[in-house]
C-alpha cells in the first residue's frame, strides 16, 4: 500500500506563491486521491506488491495514470521551497551550455510551460543518451520516466495547481514558481542522474515509498 508522502515544508511557508488552501486541495485532496486510486486499482493485480517505478514503466490505463501522477506530484513538491536555493556550479554550467544562461533557460522554460495546451507538466530532464539537458512538455499524467529521461525539475500546470491563488493567469504562477525553485534538490538530481543514470529515478522513488 502506498501512502501520501510528507511535505518538506509547512503549507503556509510560501504564501506569496501558493496559499495553505491550495496545499489543502492540491496536496491533501488531489495527490491523496491518486494514492487512494492507485492502491485500489492494483489490488489483486501483478502490481499489488510492485515498486512504484516498475508500475509506471510497465502499466497502462488507469493504473499508469494514477501511479505516474503520484510520482509527478512527489517530485513537484521537492522542486519548490519557501525560498529559492543555490544552484550548483555543475548544473549552472550545463544549463549555460544548452540555454546560454540561467535567464535564457528561464525564458525557454516559462515559454514551454505557458504554451503547453490543457493539463500537464513541464520538465527539465537529463537525457542519458546524449548527456544533455532538455525541456520536455508532457500532457495529463505522462512523465519522462517512460522514455528513460531523468527528471531534474518540474512544474505542474494542471489548473488545480494554481487557480485558487492565480486564477487563470498561468504566467503569473510560473513567474512566482521560478522564485521558489529548490535548486539544491534540482542540482542533486542532476548529480545523481550523471552518476547513476535511470537508477537514480528508482532510488528517489524508493526513498519516498519504502517497501
Amino acid at each position: 500500500m502506498f501512502e501520501l508522502r510528507k511535505l518538506p515544508y509547512s503549507p503556509d511557508s510560501m504564501v506569496d506563491f501558493l496559499s495553505p488552501t491550495t496545499f489543502e486541495y492540491h496536496y491533501g485532496k488531489h495527490h491523496q486521491t491518486y494514492i487512494t486510486n492507485l492502491n485500489n486499482l492494483i489490488k489483486g493485480t501483478e502490481f499489488e506488491n510492485a515498486e512504484l517505478y516498475d508500475i509506471i514503466k510497465k502499466s497502462s490505463g488507469g493504473i499508469f495514470n494514477n501511479a505516474a501522477q503520484v510520482y509527478n506530484h512527489d517530485f513537484y513538491w521537492d522542486c519548490i521551497a519557501p525560498q529559492s536555493t543555490q544552484i550548483s556550479n555543475e548544473l549552472k554550467d550545463a544549463i549555460n551550455a544548452v540555454f546560454g544562461s540561467l535567464d535564457g533557460f528561464k525564458e525557454k522554460y516559462i515559454q514551454a510551460s505557458t504554451t503547453l495546451f490543457g493539463a500537464g507538466w513541464c520538465w527539465l530532464v537529463y537525457n542519458p543518451k546524449d548527456s544533455k539537458l532538455e525541456i520536455v512538455q508532457t500532457s495529463n499524467a505522462a512523465t519522462p520516466i517512460t522514455e528513460d529521461k531523468i527528471p531534474l525539475l518540474v512544474v505542474d500546470v494542471w489548473e488545480h495547481a494554481y487557480y485558487i491563488d492565480h486564477k487563470n493567469a498561468r504566467p503569473a504562477y510560473l513567474d512566482k514558481f521560478f522564485t521558489h525553485i529548490n535548486w539544491i534538490f534540482v542540482s542533486k538530481a542532476y548529480e545523481w542522474a550523471k552518476k547513476e543514470g535511470v537508477n537514480s529515478i528508482r532510488f528517489y522513488i524508493n526513498e519516498i515509498h519504502k517497501k
